[in-house]
This record gives structure tokens, C-alpha cells and sequence, in this order.
């Protein structure tokens, strides 16, 4: 028997995926239901991502923020397995708080980051649409800290005028990881193709013929969303919140 004959059932490495999502009051409406939409018809792609991935297994986990913090569920789910459950929005902005909460879950020893075949860094996508109405500074440096964080491919989607882009780009460590939109359409599509195309850069092996110690992970999602804000966004302006 060759040393290869026996892996059937070694697990893939996994790639979490994180959505954290504003569920302030000023979300109501428009904002949270097309964010819920979204979300959930985009979960089918990354489900087929995973299936023919031969790097990684890909899970995922959500979080909401409004007047504290919750996780929708108390570990990543497997993307086949997931279902993604619509949330309301109502209550202030606890982004430190949400900040925190991220912070202790981004572990190995008590956190989402302990599968025993290892772990690529992961995904973080925030989606928010107005100020933090608690003092996020100590929970973001915290944060920031974080090794899974800072090696972590992270974008932000600032969603609407009152959006605070200055912390948004706080939280992506750039202000290219952050793009605002101002339509639900806009919302709907940004939101897709930020899922599937981090999905897809995150759960690979890195290729060293393709990306050098000065081109990144990050550099590609970056240049990608940049691309696609450029010729996809201009028009999605059919719509608003009210």
C-alpha cells in the first residue's frame, strides 16, 4: 500500500466565512430586508464553492449587532448545512461590543478557529449603515490584535449617506477594503459579489506564481471589487430606501 492509498476521510482544511451585521434601528426596512435577501441567495454559490473546492471546506458563521451583540448560531455551520435566518433590526450601534465578541471567537483554543485539520484565515465581511453609539475604540485595537484577524481577509459595505466610511476603513485596516452604496440594488448585488469572490480567493492555497509576498490575498479581493464596483455599480441606482 502506497502512503497516499489510505486518506479517504482526512478532512479539507476550512475557510470560515463571517458576516457581521448592522441591526441598528436605522436599518429597518429596505436595508435589513434586502441584506436578508441577499445573504440567503448567495448562500447556494458558496455552498457549490465549497463542494468543488479541493483546498478547503468552507463554513459559516453570522453575527448581529444593535444594542449588544449575538451570534445566529453558536458555531460555524458547514455551507451546506446553513441556513440563514432573517433578521430585524432595531436598537443603537454596538459595534465595540461586536468588535469583543469577534475578537474572543477568532481562537483556536475557545473560539471557531479549532478544526483539527487546520484552518485557512478567514473571511470577514461587515455590512453596517451609520455611527457606533458605544465607545468601539478598545474593542477594535483588541481586535486588531488578533492574529486570525490580521491575517484574515477582511471587506467592509457601507450602506447608505450616514455610513461612518472612517471606521469602516478602522476595521478593514484600508480604506480599498471599504465600498459604499446608496441603493438597494446596489446593496443586493455588492453583497453577492463580495460573498463569492472572497469565498473563492480565501479557500485556495496560496498561489506563489500568482501572488507575491507584495501581492496579497487581500490585493486580489481589493483589485476584484474595485473592477466590478467600476463597471456593475454605476447603474444600480433604480431605487432607494425609502
Amino acid at each position: 500500500m502506497g502512503r497516499f492509498d489510505n486518506t479517504e476521510g482526512i478532512a479539507n482544511r476550512v475557510m470560515t466565512l463571517f458576516f457581521i451585521v448592522d441591526t441598528s434601528g436605522s436599518m429597518t426596512g429596505k436595508k435589513i430586508g434586502t441584506v436578508n435577501t441577499a445573504i440567503e441567495s448567495v448562500i447556494p454559490e458558496i455552498r457549490k464553492i465549497s463542494d468543488d473546492n479541493a483546498d478547503a471546506e468552507i463554513k459559516i458563521a453570522a453575527m448581529e449587532f444593535s444594542t449588544g451583540a449575538r451570534w445566529i448560531s453558536p458555531q460555524p455551520s458547514d455551507a451546506a448545512d446553513f441556513k440563514w435566518r432573517y433578521l430585524e433590526a432595531e436598537g443603537v450601534t454596538d459595534f465595540g461590543k461586536a468588535c469583543e465578541m469577534l475578537d474572543e471567537k477568532l481562537s483556536r483554543k475557545t473560539g471557531f478557529m479549532n478544526a483539527a485539520a487546520g484552518s485557512f484565515a478567514p473571511v470577514i465581511i461587515l455590512l453596517s449603515d451609520g455611527e457606533p453609539t458605544d465607545d468601539y475604540n478598545k474593542g477594535l485595537a483588541q481586535l486588531r490584535e488578533n492574529s486570525w484577524f490580521k491575517h484574515g481577509l477582511k471587506f467592509a459595505i457601507a450602506i447608505g449617506d450616514d455610513a461612518n466610511e472612517d471606521m469602516l476603513a478602522e476595521f478593514t485596516g484600508n480604506r480599498e477594503a471599504v465600498v459604499a452604496v446608496y441603493t438597494p440594488l446596489a446593496l443586493a448585488k455588492l453583497i453577492k459579489f463580495v460573498a463569492v469572490t472572497s469565498s473563492q480567493i480565501g479557500s485556495k492555497s496560496q498561489d506563489a506564481a500568482a501572488i507575491s509576498s507584495d501581492f496579497t490575498k487581500q490585493d486580489i479581493l481589493n483589485n476584484q471589487i474595485q473592477e466590478f464596483t467600476e463597471t456593475e455599480l454605476e447603474d444600480a441606482d433604480a431605487d432607494d430606501w425609502d
